[in-house]
């Protein structure tokens, strides 16, 4: 089933340390945002990609797009101050109805076989997001006191991709702006609706490039996977 990606990559990166976008930082001589756009790239079902980048990045991503033959990229939005408001603008250039994906830019390492169940569950339930199990025994803190243990069995860590019926995420969106709400992920936002978000489960390399040791790690997985 064909489906569209919605990329927020207008981040500023600065637990990174690099002093400029993060997904410039390179993996065995490729930006991390090559990394990621390209295992879209080279997905059939997806039919086109729309990035959120900072007006000033523009010309350097499209540099980019062209150097490493990236073709599916249907559209370069402004990105937002915030993720929510990054991802709305992806929203407002999106022509069609079926299945969106939002997925983040520092994500390189997501598995076809996740996306295409995340695209089938969401293409039934109408939402569905990729996690992992938490394996470390969680404590609920408050003013630095340990308060109890929570049941690790009924949490999960929440990764992207995120996957929607686009006009059920419009509708997400639409009453989170109208509503002034600001949530930290579009399942959130799709949550406030009432309506239920089915869980996929994920891989624990499909990290998030945020921090210097999530470089290495990077490099390391790079080499595993080859």
């Amino acid at each position: 089933m064909d489906y569209t990606v919605m990329m927020p990559a207008a981040g500023s990166g600065k637990r990174m340390g690099a002093g400029y976008n993060k997904l410039f930082l390179e993996l065995e001589e490729k930006p991390i945002l090559i990394h990621t756009l390209d295992m879209f790239e080279k997905d059939p079902a997806c039919v086109g990609m729309i990035l959120a980048v900072k007006p000033e990045e523009r010309v350097q991503i499209e540099s980019m797009l062209e150097r490493f033959a990236i073709t599916k990229v249907r559209a370069l939005v402004d990105g937002g101050t915030e993720r929510q408001y990054s991802v709305k603008m992806c929203i407002k250039a999106h022509e069609a109805s079926g299945i969106v994906l939002v997925h983040d830019a520092a994500r390189p390492f997501i598995h076809h076989l996740v996306v295409r169940e995340l695209v089938e569950v969401a293409a039934e339930h109408g939402a569905a997001i990729a996690g992992v199990k938490a394996k470390d025994t969680m404590k609920y803190v408050q003013a630095g006191i340990v308060e109890g243990t929570v049941d690790r069995e009924k949490l999960w860590i929440i990764q992207t991709p995120q996957a929607f019926q686009f006009d059920l995420l419009q509708k997400a969106s639409d009453k989170a702006e109208a509503e002034g709400f600001l949530g930290t992920d579009e399942s959130m936002l799709v949550e406030r609706l009432g309506h239920p978000v089915r869980i996929v489960e994920s891989t624990y390399d499909n990290v998030k490039i945020t921090t210097q040791e999530d470089l290495v790690f990077g490099e390391v997985l790079l080499r595993r996977r080859r």
